[in-house]
């Protein structure tokens, strides 16, 4: 299988030899999934790290109502992890749903671990990684509490545009932190703009 969407990620974030990327990337195996595909369960301890070529997932909980809560959408190509429950094996708290059919690449804790140990710009890629995905969870945070609604949309519309067409906008509503109706009363907003 042809790798090159996976080695350009490496080379998108820094400057490493093309030998290296494949080094890397030797052990990581192709597969894909589905629609509404359960890439890992709640509870379940992740042994796997995903990288998500083609597609769109997200990662939600239920809460005490029994409500789905997106929590996080994930858009190609990036990572996709519940990295706590990787690198701690401890049980998963979320659930990582593919929304559309999706193509990954996928490779063991073993062979994370032996790439750490081993080659100094994977330490340096991971490194990377963890303050990408740091900032995000942070950024979230902070337009969660500080932001309306419609500037959250606002800004996912720019960062995201084409995820209104692969992704139910119950589940975009969900993100949010919105309901559908709220979503729709937005949409319906800005069209009379």
């Amino acid at each position: 299988m042809d790798k090159s969407s996976i080695n350009a990620y490496f080379h998108s974030l820094f400057e490493i030899q093309e030998e290296t990327v494949e080094k890397i990337t030797d052990t990581f195996v192709h597969f894909e999934l589905k629609a509404n595909g359960i890439l890992l369960n709640k509870d379940e301890v992740s042994t796997k790290t995903f990288f998500l070529e083609k597609g769109y997932v997200r990662s939600y909980i239920l809460n005490e109502d029994n409500e789905e809560i997106t929590t996080h959408i994930y858009v190609a190509p990036c990572f996709v992890n519940d990295f706590v429950s990787f690198f701690r094996q401890e049980p998963v708290k979320e659930i990582y749903q593919t929304i559309t059919d999706c193509s990954f690449w996928e490779t063991g804790l073993e062979n994370v671990q032996y790439n750490f140990h081993n080659i100094p710009e994977f330490r340096e890629f991971s490194r990377l990684l963890f303050v990408l995905n740091y900032y995000s969870i942070h950024d979230r945070l902070i337009e969660m509490a500080s932001q309306k609604a419609s500037t959250r949309y606002f800004n996912l519309m720019k960062k995201h545009p084409d995820i209104f067409q692969h992704v139910p906008l119950k589940v975009i509503a969900s993100y949010l932190g919105i309901k559908d109706s709220s979503l729709s009363r937005i949409r319906r907003d800005i069209h009379k703009i």
